[in-house]
């Protein structure tokens, strides 16, 4: 079965200089990766990003992502996994988003929305390693 992990959280965002300064100058955070639409900062165990939310809601296959978006995310330790357990999730009472495919940004994901229409990313990066326990860790190469 599925190891019980949640390996990113998303926050889709209106502005992200706005975001970027809330989390470094009032969290003290520093950004392990950032770019003009997402940012991504290491926590304990798991990855923290904020995303543009127009950009949030096209990887989702969304027509519009409402402020307060979220994507969860569950990462597998290979590409061969993220398919079949869209297929479960589907076939659990989800709705299929976006199919699985290869971003621009590399790896392998899709999309499957939770029967309240939460949406949950199940990818495959091999540039976010994950622990015994599930933990990822950013290490881009």
């Amino acid at each position: 079965m599925t190891r019980q992990a949640l390996s990113v959280l998303t926050l889709g965002v209106a502005d992200l200089d706005r975001s970027r300064r809330f989390y470094k100058e009032g969290f003290g955070w520093t950004p392990v990766f950032g770019n003009e639409e997402i940012d991504f900062y290491q926590l304990n165990g798991f990855v923290f990003g904020t995303w543009l939310r127009d950009k949030l809601a096209e990887d989702m296959s969304r027509d519009a992502a409402p402020s307060g978006s979220v994507a969860l995310a569950h990462n597998v330790g290979s590409e061969e996994e993220v398919a079949p357990l869209m297929d479960r999730l589907v076939a659990s009472g989800g709705r299929l988003l976006r199919a699985a495919d290869a971003p621009v940004h590399g790896g392998f994901r899709g999309y499957v929305a939770d029967p309240d229409g939460h949406a949950w990313e199940i990818a495959h990066n091999p540039d976010w390693p994950i622990d015994e326990d599930g933990s990822v860790r950013f290490e881009p190469a």
